[in-house]
Formats: C-alpha cells, sequence, structure tokens
C-alpha cells in the first residue's frame, strides 16, 4: 500500500504545511507550476517524488521534469500531466492519447481548481487537486491524499491549507 500526497501549482511556494503533509505519505506526487525548484528540493528532501512540469515553470525545472509522467503505482497505471483537462474536455495535445491508451488514474493541475471524477466512457480516476501555492484567483489552498493498494485507490481526502 502507497499513501500518496498530490499537489499541484505551488508557484514558488512551499510552507511548513506542505512539508507536514508530505511527510506523512510515502510518495508526493506534483502536477507542475512549481516555479522554483526550492519547493521540489524540499519535498525531495522528506520524500520521493514523482513531478512534472507546467507551463509557468523555467529551464532548470524543465531540465529535471518532464511534461508527462507514465507509471504504475501498485497495480495502478498513472499518467501525470500539467495541462491534460477533463473528462468529455481532453486537452487536444492529449486527446488521442487518452482515447488509445488509458490510464487507470489521470492526474492534472493546472486550472487551480479541485475536481475529482470518474470519466466512465474511458474507465478512468481524474484528480486535479486544485492549488497549494499563493498565486492565482483561487480562495482556497488544496491538496490531495489518498491510498493506492494494488488497484484500488482509495481513502481520499481533500486538505484545505491556511
Amino acid at each position: 500500500m502507497k499513501k500518496i500526497l498530490l499537489l499541484s501549482d505551488t508557484h514558488s511556494h512551499i510552507d511548513d504545511r506542505i512539508l507536514h503533509y508530505a511527510g506523512e505519505a510515502d510518495e508526493v506526487w506534483h502536477a507542475g507550476d512549481i516555479g522554483n525548484p526550492k519547493v521540489t528540493d524540499a519535498l525531495k528532501a522528506i520524500k520521493p517524488l514523482k513531478a512534472v512540469f507546467g507551463n509557468i515553470d523555467g529551464t532548470e525545472i524543465r531540465k529535471e521534469f518532464p511534461l508527462h509522467q507514465r507509471f504504475i503505482c501498485e497495480e495502478v497505471d498513472v499518467w501525470i500531466t500539467h495541462i491534460g483537462g477533463y473528462p468529455g474536455k481532453y486537452s487536444p495535445a492529449i486527446r488521442e492519447q487518452i482515447r488509445q491508451h488509458p490510464p487507470k488514474l489521470f492526474i492534472c493541475g493546472h486550472s487551480h481548481i479541485l475536481k475529482v471524477m470518474n470519466d466512465k466512457k474511458l474507465g478512468l480516476l481524474h484528480m486535479n487537486p486544485g492549488a497549494a501555492g499563493k498565486q492565482g484567483f483561487h480562495k482556497k489552498r488544496t491538496m490531495l491524499r489518498f491510498k493506492i493498494e494494488k488497484k484500488n485507490i482509495f481513502d481520499l481526502e481533500v486538505i484545505e491549507l491556511e
């Protein structure tokens, strides 16, 4: 079983609350718009990190992290990208690939809007953790945490940051 902390859109912000929750996870996943390598350096110092770069990320972050991460966690096929869209409205850049080879768990950021929904047509679970940073139009800073065991994704929690 793996306990996952999922965040996105930190926009160079990292604080003790984020690091506290990272410490409780087995792995941390970041869905892009990191902003500054100090964010990922702080997270990597605590737990294993999987991350992708977002549209605001510069050369240093783009050298370290890819645009897409596709991997198996336990027995779950996971795809993380920054700009992915939502079920029925996937980004044109990934639309055909996701239809041809859907993962079980599709994660993106970018919108700063926390959303978790099933795509019944493709048989996948979509997650967007909202934004953990302080830049943007969002009113609440949010992250998600959940567990994966074998093929099961469960104990999903929304974390609201002050």
